[in-house]
């Protein structure tokens, strides 16, 4: 046991340990979060949810924050491995499962694949090569971001939107309020991987591609400004469509920062708060309504740290870290009693406080449009 400890310190030493710059106010928190996503790491790079039943599995959007976290807090080495082990992972067309056993199998459990998944890896290496001196991104990881990059290009209609698919809810697109059309936890992710794919081609000197991808990413821009912000970027793109906690993939650090991006991000908060003082996941959510769930109340605290709204990101924070459980741990739920509801750790949830935290920092990168 003491070695064990003694080896957490060392790692944690061997990069740094953000704090907003606030002392030792939120250190506990982040360091335990930090530690957390390590153990929930494995030595191939599987990056598992977390430990336990159903979570035990490791999804590309989670790894992709995973990766992010480790970038930002000086371990690229546990970042690239991640992002190496979801490229061999990808399947040729570009495209993952929606979760993967911790050897690289796919779980076949009849789930659709998910198109935001692609967004959230090409934003992940990219955001791991804008971070990183001297990544390198040859080899494996261009082979992926180029696979991804493709397929999403490819899938816009005449509109300019990709398909509609399973987002980060993970439910059936056909019971959405537009069921023709992608959810902005669609459009979002994949606007920030098709910017970021574009960004990584130029950085490498592959000007068709970057031409090509950065031409699709406008597209879908032209489409986010014209099906989306005209009814003040809901969940599906219809006159007074439900918010969702999604409006904050449309803002930094995935997106430049919108006067109407943040209006409707404090809307989105309004109509999903709950009395414990955390939020459900979306505006009418058919799940349990009197559950909060930290990895939203963590994305409002990163739109807001990244945005510059630093007494908004302190009040996200603080409710997280009054939230964790009696070992420090991010638990996935909090109920109506202010107690631990799901499964703890949460590798989303830690991973967005280590990134909220260095925002307070120092800006984060924001893919370029």
């Amino acid at each position: 046991m003491d070695a064990a400890v003694r080896a957490d310190r060392a790692w944690l030493d061997s990069g740094t340990v953000p704090t907003g710059g606030l002392g030792d106010r939120y250190t506990a928190m982040a360091s335990r979060a930090l530690l957390d996503l390590r153990l929930l790491t494995r030595p191939n790079g599987a990056s598992q949810a977390s430990w336990y039943g159903l979570w035990r599995y490791s999804w590309p959007r989670d790894s992709a924050f995973t990766a992010a976290a480790f970038t930002v807090s000086g371990h690229p080495a546990e970042a690239r491995s991640i992002l190496g082990f979801m490229a061999r992972a990808q399947d040729p067309d570009g495209t993952w499962a929606a979760r993967y056993h911790v050897d690289g199998r796919p779980v076949t459990d009849g789930r659709d694949r998910q198109l935001d998944a692609l967004g959230w890896m090409l934003w992940a290496a990219w955001f791991y090569q804008a971070e990183t001196p001297d990544a390198d991104v040859a080899g494996e990881l261009w082979t992926m971001v180029r696979r991804a990059a493709d397929h999403l290009a490819l899938s816009l209609d005449a509109e300019g939107l990709p398909p509609a698919s399973s987002d980060y809810w993970e439910r059936d697109p056909r019971t959405e309020e537009d069921p023709r059309r992608p959810t902005l936890g669609v459009v979002g992710p994949v606007l920030a991987g098709l910017r970021s794919a574009a960004a990584i081609a130029y950085g490498e000197g592959a000007d068709a591609e970057a031409d090509r991808w950065g031409r699709a990413a406008d597209r879908l821009s032209g489409a986010l400004a014209h099906q989306f912000a005209p009814f003040g970027y809901p969940r599906s793109p219809v006159r007074g469509g439900r918010m969702d906690t999604s409006v904050t993939f449309v803002a930094p650090p995935f997106a430049p920062r919108d006067a109407g991006v943040t209006a409707a991000i404090s809307h989105a908060f309004a109509e999903q708060a709950l009395p414990n003082g955390g939020v459900l996941p979306g505006e009418e959510w058919p799940g349990n309504k009197e559950v909060a769930w930290t990895p939203e109340v963590a994305l409002f605290g990163l739109a807001a740290a990244a945005s510059g709204r630093t007494e908004t990101a302190l009040e996200r924070l603080d409710w997280l870290r009054g939230h964790r459980t009696s070992l420090g741990v991010l638990p996935e739920k909090v109920g109506p009693d202010g107690h631990q509801a799901g499964v703890a750790p949460l590798g989303w949830t830690a991973s967005m406080v280590v990134l909220s935290l260095a925002a307070l920092e120092d800006p984060l990168p924001i893919p370029p449009p």
